[in-house]
């Protein structure tokens, strides 16, 4: 690789992957595939739930302890900031539930924002008479300076991702947080198309919530995910009142001696029955893979092959964001006269797969991808531009 990258890499781990050789599989912001510790993991977890008898009452907390513990490390957090969701909408609905919104308020999102962090901005400003303020997509990719300039001393929430889903442009959060805590307005993020692969520190941005769904760059299963919430928020309304979130529900003798009082810190938020058997083992084992090559390093990996495949791109008359405004991890190739009409049905004829995303051929490797596939993925790419 060195005499094509121009940084270190790690090495192309598709031993860790079960994805067949011919298989060019460029579309992990789509969904990941599960590594061969994660799909064991999860099958040794139902064969655990096929003979009950095994499961002991700690075992309801101990896995889900670990996956809070290994989610935190990765943003920088302590366990106790983080619930347990199945979902990143689930966790934006949290946010939803406990931040205050008046009338003549505004919220704002950016043009074309994935769904799950708008439908729940504009149900609130619905009900509360507020305002949606949305930033339209700036001619530089510059989202930063665009998302500064529409935040005001009326903004009660800023709902964002860290990169755009449709091409990877990228915002800078602890710009945007700053400004949001100058105005007192909450900073809301979905960030399930960056963490993993893009490096966060949640006490640079100071995010009041961060939710993210496990199935994509976390390499993890569908129906699992993560929401980060600050520590002066712990105290708010959860959605649900399972008996998993109350203090002492670890005693299962004792359950019918009701408690008032909460797990400490952001359990209270946990979804009821959050210690799947099969699904939580398979989280993991996915996170504990991600800290051992370490989110840095993916990130210098990934950023170094997709600047060279933008570059090679170019030459076929797709561009693509400006590195100075991109997520390296993510690449979206713009089609001056738009994609041609049944492009990816013809590329996975191949097996060549990528996504399409507005006017960009959504383009998102991984460590699985070798420079072979690369170059494949031009052969094919070729012969339609």
């Amino acid at each position: 690789m060195t005499s094509i990258y121009a940084v270190p890499m790690i090495p192309c781990q598709r031993h860790l992957f079960d994805i067949p050789d011919e298989i060019i599989y460029l579309n992990c912001a789509y969904i990941s595939p599960l590594l061969k510790s994660v799909r064991q993991s999860g099958l040794t977890g139902v064969g655990r739930k096929s003979q009950p008898w095994q499961i002991t009452p700690e075992d309801f907390f101990l896995s889900s302890e670990r996956a809070r513990n290994l989610f935190a490390r990765i943003i920088g957090a302590t366990c106790d900031d983080i619930a347990l969701v199945p979902s990143a909408s689930y966790g934006l609905a949290i946010a939803m539930a406990n931040i205050e919104v008046k009338s003549g308020q505004n919220i704002v999102v950016i043009e074309d924002q994935f769904p799950s962090n708008v439908y729940p901005w504009r149900e609130l400003a619905s009900r509360e008479s507020a305002q949606i303020h949305t930033v339209k997509r700036p001619a530089d990719d510059n989202w930063t300076k665009a998302i500064k300039a529409t935040i005001n001393e009326q903004t009660r929430i800023v709902a964002l991702p860290n990169c755009h889903w449709t091409d990877g442009s990228l915002i800078d959060l602890i710009e945007i947080g700053a400004l949001c805590r100058d105005v007192g307005a909450s900073l809301v993020l979905d960030v399930t198309q960056s963490l993993g692969a893009l490096p966060f520190d949640v006490a640079a941005v100071k995010p009041d919530y961060l939710s993210c769904a496990a199935y994509k760059w976390l390499l993890g299963p569908y129906s699992m995910g993560f929401c980060y919430v600050a520590p002066h928020l712990q105290e708010g309304q959860p959605l649900e009142y399972s008996w998993m979130q109350r203090a002492g529900s670890e005693n299962f003798s004792n359950l019918v001696a009701y408690r008032d009082e909460y797990q400490i810190g952001a359990r209270r938020y946990d979804v009821g029955e959050h210690s799947n058997f099969a699904l939580m083992p398979m989280v993991i084992a996915a996170l504990e893979q991600l800290l051992a090559w370490k989110i840095q390093t993916i990130y210098d990996t990934l950023s170094a092959r997709n600047l060279y495949i933008a570059e090679r791109a170019s030459s076929l008359g797709l561009s693509s964001v400006s590195d100075q405004h991109r997520a390296g991890h993510f690449l979206g190739l713009r089609c001056k006269n738009g994609i041609p009409k049944g492009l990816l049905q013809r590329l996975a004829s191949r097996n060549v797969y990528v996504s399409a995303r507005g006017n960009s051929i959504r383009v998102t490797p991984h460590l699985w991808n070798s420079d072979s596939d690369i170059d494949r993925f031009f052969e094919a790419l070729d012969t339609e531009f």
